[in-house]
């Protein structure tokens, strides 16, 4: 198809188009990121169209592997103009009574969350639990546990790296840690590159954190629907974080995993999200209409030095999709 141009200027008019919408659309911030002028192509126009507010269900602090504590999270959330908010630590919900508190200072609207490691046919995938019952017996026994494996994971990975000469890792990754039930890759990918192992949070995991890379150990979670079953135990909605970062080229695709998902009793898929691209929120967001799927949006926040977009900045959901927080009474204001 040729691309039609503007007679006076000579630009083209998906060249334009991405111009004029570029204010919407997430930006990198820093060297971690991958932002490109490509980032901003855009597949349809009405993704930015939605009903008023701004929500972002997907946070973290450093109760897992954020750098703000759950104090100034809040309070940056609330100075971008986030409306409703949920914190989801990874496998960790201790941060969840103080950030209610917090954000009840702020005026913002506050659901309970957490994101699960979780797999699925030998992948790892999270899983978002949203507007949970953070007391809840059985979740807060299936963290813990989940937890546990986060330490046994992080040891062997220690030793991974020990045998190619890299010693220290584990112990360098704890010291950035500051909960110490709570260790992940980030946390190891911050020591190396602060130790001048890697230039970059990217470098490490392409050079130790895949598949064949020394420091790699394979996940043991959850299985997806075990993780499905705990969330809706505890009265939550689970949300599939993040889809476009697995590799689904072996499983049927995207198409694959949000259908296994759906059928697994999940109840909504992340469709704006930081690791998507504009055209990947037109995908997603047919595949959450294809399958029934509530939809969601997240910053999936960890870091103003690391996070590839700030609080705010991710375009609000296309009024066709139908929100995970549709029926909350924390999202009355969203619909007045």
């Amino acid at each position: 198809m040729t691309t039609q141009k503007n007679p006076v200027t000579g630009t083209d008019l998906r060249t334009k188009i991405a111009q004029l919408l570029a204010p919407y659309m997430p930006k990198a911030y820093d060297k971690y990121s991958s932002y490109s002028p490509d980032f901003h192509h855009v597949r349809s126009v009405s993704i930015i169209l939605a009903m008023k507010g701004v929500a972002d269900l997907h946070s973290h602090s450093r109760f897992s592997d954020g750098t703000l504590s759950v104090p100034d999270l809040m309070a940056l959330a609330a100075s971008r103009g986030v409306d409703l908010m949920a914190l989801t630590d990874h496998d960790e919900i201790s941060g969840v009574a103080p950030a209610r508190i917090e954000a009840a200072k702020h005026g913002m609207h506050f659901v309970a969350g957490v994101e699960i490691s979780s797999q699925w046919c030998g992948m790892a995938v999270h899983i978002v639990g949203l507007r949970i019952d953070e007391h809840n017996s059985a979740l807060r026994e299936t963290l813990a546990s989940v937890r546990e494996k986060r330490i046994t994971r992080a040891q062997a990975m220690g030793a991974e790296f020990a045998k190619v000469g890299i010693s220290g890792v584990f112990e360098g990754a704890m010291a950035y840690a500051p909960n110490p039930e709570l260790v992940s890759r980030t946390h190891f990918a911050r020591h190396l590159v602060d130790s001048g192992v890697c230039g970059s949070m990217g470098e490490v995991f392409g050079r130790f954190m895949k598949p064949g890379k020394p420091g790699y150990v394979a996940d043991d979670w959850l299985a997806m629907i075990d993780t499905i079953n705990a969330i809706h135990g505890a009265g939550g909605r689970a949300v599939l974080a993040h889809p476009g970062r697995y590799d689904t080229t072996w499983t049927g695709g995207p198409n694959g995993l949000l259908k296994a998902f759906s059928e697994a009793g999940g109840d909504g898929v992340e469709v704006v999200c930081a690791a998507h691209y504009p055209h990947e929120w037109a995908e997603y967001g047919a595949l959450a209409r294809k399958f029934s799927l509530l939809a969601s949006i997240g910053s999936d926040f960890h870091s103003p030095h690391e996070s590839r977009v700030k609080f705010g900045d991710l375009p609000l959901l296309s009024p066709s999709l139908k929100p995970v927080w549709h029926d909350w009474p924390e999202a009355e204001s969203f619909y007045a």
